[in-house]
């Protein structure tokens, strides 16, 4: 019970660290992206894959409402998991961000430097007392002159860079199946294939094609493209990872 007493003591704090050297807050928000839908990224020599699990939780709820994935400038875009208005504060941000450098460079920001900004302004909130720490994850990926670049942010901050990741829930799974499967030299239709076969490795009873949310950043024309929904069901109807009902 005794520790139990200082672990409260401590937690309440943002700005206070526990005698152990942990921000029990930031672990918090942390357990918050485990409880999101899952999103994964993936990056080849061709571009980046962003796929999200975008299910809905009633069969009342419009499916176009739940967005996962967000275009930030026409080069990059940020899936997320975690609390959705977490979320939607940090890619406002993100937008605003790549506004600036267009405005006063002339030119779009670079997928690093957006990320570090986004981590700074994460970081921000695990010291601010008042505050809380942001409680969801990113995936932001983009090209910059020529060369595919993915980045994950996490709620204390940190930034990293990545070839293939998941982030929200079921994220030890699907991480472990795209170590085992990634391939450098995949192109953009095998990235697109194993976001899809990773996104299917929680879901007992597969996935559909109106559940998932895609998105893609090519090298060729630079831009983000999203994918649409019979694009995604061809490759799952390939992949054979389409639910029962669909069989």
């Amino acid at each position: 019970m005794q520790g139990d007493h200082e672990q409260q003591a401590y937690d309440r704090g943002i700005t206070i660290f526990s005698p152990d050297g942990r921000l029990y807050q930031v672990e918090y928000a942390r357990e918050a992206v485990k409880r999101g839908s899952a999103s994964i990224g993936i990056r080849t020599p061709d571009g980046v894959v962003l796929a999200a699990d975008r299910r809905a939780r009633s069969s009342l709820i419009e499916r176009e409402s739940i967005e996962k994935i967000h275009s930030i400038d026409d080069h990059v875009a940020i899936a997320s998991a975690g609390h959705v208005a977490d979320a939607r504060q940090l890619i406002d941000f993100a937008r605003r961000r790549g506004q600036v450098d267009h405005v006063r460079y002339d030119e779009a920001i670079d997928v690093e430097s957006l990320t570090k900004s986004v981590t700074d302004h994460i970081q921000e909130y695990t010291q601010t007392g008042g505050a809380r720490p942001f409680g969801v994850a990113l995936l932001v990926g983009g090209v910059d002159n020529g060369e595919p670049r993915l980045f994950e942010t996490d709620p204390s901050g940190t930034p990293y860079e990545w070839k293939a990741t998941a982030i929200g829930g079921g994220r030890d799974e699907i991480q472990g199946y795209l170590e085992e499967n990634y391939e450098d030299d995949l192109d953009l239709d095998g990235g697109i294939g194993l976001a899809l076969e990773g996104l299917a490795q929680p879901a007992e009873d597969g996935i559909e094609a109106s559940g998932i949310e895609m998105s893609t950043i090519d090298v060729e024309s630079g831009r983000v493209s999203q994918v649409d929904e019979d694009t995604i069901a061809e490759h799952i109807d390939e992949l054979g990872l389409g639910s029962e009902s669909e069989e």
